[in-house]
């Protein structure tokens, strides 16, 4: 018996509140390299805001991979294409619901905690996934390729709802 298994690499394009990060680091670091002009002896401030201002623009570069194998789900986090961290993990006997993320259907979960895991670009189909862990609904918004789709729907055919 073979396995159903894909995996999917997205990269998160940079919103919003990235980009002010990077210009309030950026902002207040040469703030502080002038200010060493007036006052010699914070010579090691600038020093410690341009570390802090490489390693916050690292970790701003964020990637996910969506890994599907056999009813499994399990979405990591990528960080400058070195650092990994698990965010997600769900089976698909704890799956509500998937559907793409403007359905009517999914209006009952609008109380539902959402995370997303999305590129954030508006142009691929975002869906939608509800699970229903010890008690907590989540809603986990990302974009799925038609094979994890249709894995899902192999599984669980009744929950899925498929545009």
């Amino acid at each position: 018996m073979s396995d159903y298994y894909t995996e999917q690499l997205v990269k998160k394009k940079p919103d919003m509140k990235d980009m002010m990060t990077k210009a309030i680091l950026v902002a207040v670091t040469i703030v502080s390299i002038l200010a060493v002009l007036y006052y010699p002896i914070i010579i090691l401030v600038p020093v410690l805001l341009i570390g802090l201002d490489i390693f916050m623009f690292h970790r701003l570069k964020v990637e996910y991979e969506y890994l599907y194998v056999n009813g499994d789900l399990d979405i990591d986090k990528i960080m400058n294409k070195s650092k990994r961290k698990r965010v997600f993990s769900m089976n698909v006997s704890d799956l509500e619901m998937l559907a793409p993320a403007d359905a009517v259907e999914l209006r009952q979960y609008q109380n539902a905690k959402v995370y997303d895991y999305s590129s954030g670009t508006g142009q691929a189909r975002v869906y939608a996934l509800i699970t229903a862990n010890q008690g907590e609904v989540k809603k986990i918004l990302f974009e799925p390729n038609e094979t994890i789709v249709e894995g899902f729907f192999l599984m669980a055919p009744r929950k899925v709802i498929r545009k």
